[in-house]
């Protein structure tokens, strides 16, 4: 069986196959890998997680949803626990994003532990983004009602990382957004 790095590395390179045409919606149009490595990062580095099935999902969180990968595929590549933790994260973009968006609050709480430890440092990965750079086009308004949906889906993942919950619940606070006080 491959080393840990080598299966790490080996998602950090699908990844980076899968979004190498795809741009995140800052003014500079940063490549989209950096932030599936990014999530990644915050977990190894902030959270201590080493459990090498979140760190593959974290960098392929977005390809299902975002790309033509399919489950199968990450199946066939990385694992049936690896594709059960993507599977968790990737909304149905068959569905309006008011309802793909209702369905993360929904859901949250009823994830795996794997998935809500990705889901945690997904939002804080987005939020960092945001604060450095809005999005192009999003006006205040937008930025704040991603700011108070992150805060709902929060309330659902509460008790899984108290190092991310902490650094979520300061930069939502920052922003006026209140969270509730868990569980």
């Amino acid at each position: 069986m491959a080393s840990d790095v080598a299966r790490l590395l080996d998602a950090a390179e699908f990844a980076a196959w899968k979004h190498r045409e795809q741009r995140r919606k800052d003014p500079a149009g940063t490549p989209y890998i950096n932030h599936p490595i990014g999530v990644a990062r915050i977990l190894a580095h902030e959270a201590g997680v080493t459990d090498i099935v979140v760190l593959q999902a974290a960098l392929l969180h977005d390809t299902v949803e975002d790309t033509d990968t399919t489950l199968p595929e990450i199946e066939r590549r990385f694992g049936p626990d690896v594709r059960h933790v993507v599977q968790e994260l990737t909304d149905d973009k068959a569905l309006p994003k008011a309802e793909r968006k209702r369905r993360q609050v929904e859901m949250a709480a009823g994830s795996s532990e794997r998935a809500k430890l990705v889901k945690l440092a997904d939002k804080l990965h987005n939020i960092r983004d945001i604060r450095r750079h809005v999005p192009q086009g999003w006006s205040e308004e937008r930025v704040q009602e991603y700011f108070r949906w992150t805060a709902e889906v929060l309330e659902g993942l509460r008790g899984t990382s108290p190092a991310m919950e902490t650094a979520l619940q300061e930069l939502l606070e920052e922003r006026g957004v209140g969270t509730g006080t868990g569980r």
